[in-house]
């Protein structure tokens, strides 16, 4: 072993996984290199080689993946098999991919999920502009032999929503393992392989509306270094398919992360460029994103530009429930919701309250998930104001939902209720509810 080699862990780990001799594994390399037009002759020394840290040339180690990936029918990319990085300008839609399966594969690991955690949510991210990531399509096809078609997109959009329903009722974690596993195992394939032009750009569309899910469902759990990598990935897919609608989405759920965890600087400017990246966008879309930049600016203490986004906010909702079908899940409930979180970082905690039940009357047979947080939210504010006993019937709501849900939010939720409880068990409504929600276990993490 060279100075300044060590041993490539990675790649002995698929060596073995493989079951190949040494042998073996060089002359599946050489039979790669002659079916591509690049004859190469490699044996078992040169494995040997490989695997004390001698690096393959840059040409052959696609070569060395795309043998392993055979072998093994499934993706294997260069960071698991112990190799850099390709150089972002040769391969970045590849790398999109390849993104994809090494974060897929942590989340459906449980030995290694602990590592995810590790990652911080950054302030400095760098975010793909719509036109740096636009016109990649043809980029994160690598020639395979096999073809799809519509058929395909529809699965991959049929069980993405599958899984959001899981999500929404049982929290994300169960279901994000699972969307995980579904990226790495069919979807990675599916972006690598044959297609017409149209069915390619819905591949990449229906790939970034899930890369976007398990993000969201990341930050459900707390990894919000992982949910950001998340949505890098889906702005990517969606410039790649000219998905203006994904892309702007996208965006906003990284801008409502941000103002979740209190950085408010970062979430005003990415509800700002979610704004500005959908410049066409119809009444529901605006109020759909107006609403987010209402409530990254009050938590800015920018009360002008707050009240100002609230307004064009609710003029786009008259517009669009007069004109439009509904867009997704953004509605008049939602928008109140955020009239709330604007009341509410403008210092009108009262009135926060009441659009915030106000919301909930709208959003019958909503969500556990949503019950919960939303709830939670009420509850502390009833509490802020002076209002004990109508927080404690709140939180007995939030706890008819509870024991259901499998999510490190709603975990929060209930852990700071019992803290903000505990001062009152002189009352005899607070001290009911702290005894039962002392008899209710977290929901056990896998």
């Amino acid at each position: 072993m060279g100075v300044g080699e060590r041993k490539n862990e990675g790649l002995a780990r698929l060596l073995g996984e493989s079951r190949w001799t040494y042998r073996q594994f060089a002359m599946a390399v050489n039979r790669l290199g002659t079916e591509t037009g690049s004859p190469v002759k490699y044996d078992e020394s040169s494995v040997h080689h490989w695997l004390s840290g001698t690096l393959p040339r840059k040409a052959v180690r696609p070569l060395v993946l795309e043998a392993l990936a055979r072998k093994l029918r499934r993706p294997v990319t260069h960071a698991e098999a112990g190799f850099p990085a390709p150089e972002p300008k040769a391969a970045a839609p590849t790398s999109t991919v390849e993104g994809l399966v090494d974060l897929g594969r942590l989340d459906m690991d449980p030995s290694r999920r602990g590592v995810l955690g590790a990652g911080l949510f950054s302030v400095a991210l760098t975010i793909p502009g719509w036109q740096d990531v636009v016109g990649r399509a043809e980029a994160v096809q690598s020639g395979r032999a096999a073809r799809i078609g519509q058929a395909e997109v529809d699965m991959v959009v049929a069980m993405t929503e599958r899984i959001s329903e899981l999500d929404d009722q049982f929290g994300g974690r169960h279901a994000r393992p699972m969307a995980a596993t579904f990226m790495v195992n069919t979807v990675a394939a599916y972006l690598r392989a044959d297609a017409t032009p149209e069915v390619r750009k819905g591949m990449l569309s229906a790939a970034a509306d899930l890369s976007y899910l398990t993000g969201w469902m990341a930050v459900d759990e707390g990894y919000h270094g992982l949910a950001q990598s998340y949505y890098t990935r889906a702005l990517e897919l969606a410039g790649a398919a000219h998905d203006y609608l994904t892309y702007c989405t996208t965006l906003r759920g990284m801008s409502v992360q941000a103002v979740d965890l209190g950085h408010a600087g970062p979430a005003m400017q990415l509800a700002d460029a979610a704004a500005a990246a959908s410049p066409q966008a119809g009444p529901r879309m605006r109020a759909f994103l107006a609403g987010q930049q209402a409530h990254s600016a009050a938590l800015a203490g920018d009360h002008r530009n707050a009240l100002r986004y609230l307004d064009e906010a609710e003029v786009a909702m008259e517009k669009a429930e007069a004109r439009e079908k509904a867009f997704g899940s953004y509605g008049p409930s939602s928008l109140l919701y955020h009239v709330s979180q604007v009341r509410y970082g403008l210092g009108d905690i009262r009135g926060s309250i009441v659009s915030m039940e106000d919301s909930q009357k709208l959003r019958r047979g909503d969500h556990r998930r949503s019950r919960v947080r939303f709830r939670s939210l009420t509850a502390e504010r009833q509490l802020e104001v002076g209002h004990l006993e109508a927080a404690c019937a709140s939180w007995h709501l939030v706890l008819d939902d509870y024991p259901l849900v499998h999510s490190a939010a709603c975990d929060d939720r209930v852990d700071k209720m019992r803290g903000l409880i505990r001062p009152h068990l002189k009352n005899a409504k607070a001290r009911e509810l702290y005894d039962r929600a002392m008899t209710i276990k977290r929901p056990v993490a896998v």
